[in-house]
């Protein structure tokens, strides 16, 4: 009985980090019933969520259990998903007891995340390579690098997790396109379209997004619905703040709208 128990803990744990760290509904719940299955306990049943995990379990022949855990909706760690599917795959191989799973889960779970000057660097390189597909040139670039960088160092250092999401979106479009205006008012910049276009990028839930599709082709459309519109506010958002500092560029400077 108590192994039974340190299985669906165990198995729910893992849940929690794929669900936490971007993995796709079907996903979490088949990790969940294969950890269970192969360490026996075969009445294990799963409803997952966008942002909580219900399992249950018991029968004539094993002990009842019930839990619930509730995740509000973050961002994503694929590489904390990964480790969990490499540990599901392991398992069924033969490779740990329940014990040793329960200790693999935990320090994949305090995995450190990148470091703050690793993900500025990626913020500014991803800003500058987006810049280059929508036909910027080496200003062009130079500026999206800029104001990419410019992004995380508000976000990582002011904001600090502060905000809402829409707000920090919002904050976040209206930062990017002052920094771009600001860059081709100065003549700096050439093409503003592409720059403001680059620079947004790391701000689209694209992880979101492609889960919610993924889930409604897997028939799992609570959630689909839930990401979905998680993903829509998160492109609103954005639209606003851009939207806003053009209007206020537009009656200020007597600059045209894009």
């Amino acid at each position: 009985m108590k192994e039974d128990r340190m299985v669906l803990d165990a198995a729910l744990e893992a849940g929690c980090i794929l669900l936490k760290n971007g993995a796709e509904i079907f996903r979490v719940e088949e990790t969940i019933y294969r950890i269970c299955r192969y360490y026996g306990v075969y009445s294990c049943n799963v409803f997952t969520l966008t942002n909580g995990i219900f399992l249950t379990a018991g029968d004539t022949k094993e002990p009842y259990f019930a839990k619930v855990k509730h995740l509000p909706l973050g961002g994503a760690n694929l590489g904390r998903v990964a480790a969990v599917n490499q540990l599901s795959r392991e398992i069924e191989q033969g490779k740990y007891t329940i014990e040793e799973v329960i200790q693999k889960l935990e320090e994949i779970k305090r995995s450190k995340d990148k470091s703050k000057v690793s993900k500025l660097l990626a913020a500014g390189i991803g800003c500058s390579a987006f810049c280059i597909l929508f036909q910027g040139t080496l200003f062009d670039c130079i500026t999206a690098f800029c104001s990419g960088i410019s992004y995380y160092i508000f976000k990582l250092y002011i904001e600090k997790g502060t905000l809402s999401k829409i707000t920090s979106n919002l904050c976040g479009g209206i930062l990017i396109t002052m920094v771009c205006l600001l860059s081709y008012q100065l003549h700096f910049g050439e093409h503003l379209y592409g720059m403001v276009a680059g620079s947004i990028m790391p701000l689209v839930p694209g992880v979101p997004f492609t889960n919610s599709i993924r889930d409604f082709a897997d028939g799992d459309y609570i959630s689909g619905a839930v990401r979905m519109l998680d993903a829509i506010l998160v492109f609103f958002s954005i639209a606003i703040g851009m939207g806003f500092v053009f209007l206020l560029y537009h009656h200020i400077m007597g600059g045209a709208i894009l």
